[in-house]
C-alpha cells in the first residue's frame, strides 16, 4: 500500500517571514511535520512541495524528499491547496511513475501532533468508504451565537438559524447543537478525489475527533510560544536532545 504525505510549504508568508523554517524548540518548524510522517507506521513516502530553496534544503536535511521546486504560479498568496496537490500528484506520476493509494496532507503550521493520532486517523480512513478524513475538535464558540452585519442598515443578522429554536443566539449554550472545528493536524484524501473530482475533500468526509490542544496554527510569535509549551509538556512529536 502506497501512502504519500505531502507537506505544502510556501516560501512567502505575510504574517511571519520565513515561518516554515523558523526554529521551534531548536528545530525548523517544517521539521516537525517531516518527523511526524517519519514516525507513522503507514506513511511510506514523504515529499515537501515548496517554491523556496531554503525550505527545500531544510526539508532534505530532516529526511523528506523534494523532487521538484513548486512553480511560482502555485505559490501565490491566493494559491489553493487543490492546485498544489494536483501539481504534485501529476509530477510524481509523470516523472517517477508513482501513484499513491492514499494522500496525507501535513500542514507545517500545525506542529502539535502524536504518532498515535496520525496512524489512528489513517487506519480509520482506510477501513471506511469515505472520500476524505478531517481532524476536528469541538468548537470553542458556538456559531449559533455569531452574527453578520448588514452593510446597508448596520444591523446584526444571525449567522445561522434553527428550525426548533426561535432565537438560538439567546438560548443556553447547552441547548444548541454541538459543532466541530477542522484543524490542520492532518487530512487523508483519496487521490481520485483530488485528480478527478478536483476537490480536497469530496462529498463523504469522515471526522476524527481530537483534543483542542492540537488546535495550534502557527502564524505569529505568540503561537510559536504556545506550540513550544504544549509540545514540551507531553508526549507530542518532538526532537529529544
Amino acid at each position: 500500500m502506497k501512502i504519500l504525505a505531502i507537506i505544502p510549504a510556501r516560501g512567502g508568508s505575510k504574517g511571519l517571514e520565513n515561518k516554515n523554517i523558523l526554529p521551534l524548540l531548536g528545530h525548523p518548524l517544517i521539521s516537525y511535520s517531516i518527523k511526524a510522517a517519519l514516525e507513522s507506521k503507514f506513511i511510506n513516502k514523504i515529499i515537501v512541495s515548496t517554491d523556496s530553496k531554503s525550505i527545500a534544503q531544510k526539508a532534505l536535511e530532516y529526511g523528506a524528499e523534494v523532487p521538484f521546486i513548486r512553480p511560482e504560479k502555485f505559490a501565490q498568496d491566493d494559491s489553493l491547496d487543490l492546485d498544489v496537490f494536483i501539481h504534485a500528484l501529476n509530477w510524481l506520476k509523470d516523472n517517477q511513475n508513482y501513484c499513491p493509494d492514499y494522500v496525507i496532507q501535513l500542514r507545517p503550521t500545525s506542529p502539535v501532533r502524536k504518532a498515535s493520532i496520525i496512524d489512528g486517523a489513517i487506519k480509520k480512513f482506510i477501513n471506511s468508504k469515505s472520500d476524505s478524513l478531517r481532524v476536528v475538535t469541538q468548537s470553542p464558540i458556538s456559531p449559533f451565537k455569531m452574527w453578520k452585519i448588514d452593510p446597508e442598515n448596520n444591523e446584526l443578522i444571525p449567522l445561522l438559524k434553527l428550525e426548533d429554536i426561535r432565537e438560538p443566539y439567546n438560548a443556553p449554550r447547552q441547548s444548541l447543537p454541538k459543532t466541530y472545528w477542522q484543524i490542520g493536524t492532518l487530512d487523508v484524501i483519496r487521490p481520485d478525489v483530488i485528480l478527478k473530482e478536483k476537490s480536497m475533500s469530496g462529498s463523504k468526509i469522515l471526522p476524527f475527533m481530537v483534543s483542542s490542544d492540537f488546535a495550534v496554527d502557527i502564524d505569529d510569535l505568540e503561537s510559536f510560544e504556545i506550540a513550544s509549551k504544549i509540545i514540551s509538556s507531553s508526549n507530542y512529536i518532538k526532537f529529544n536532545e
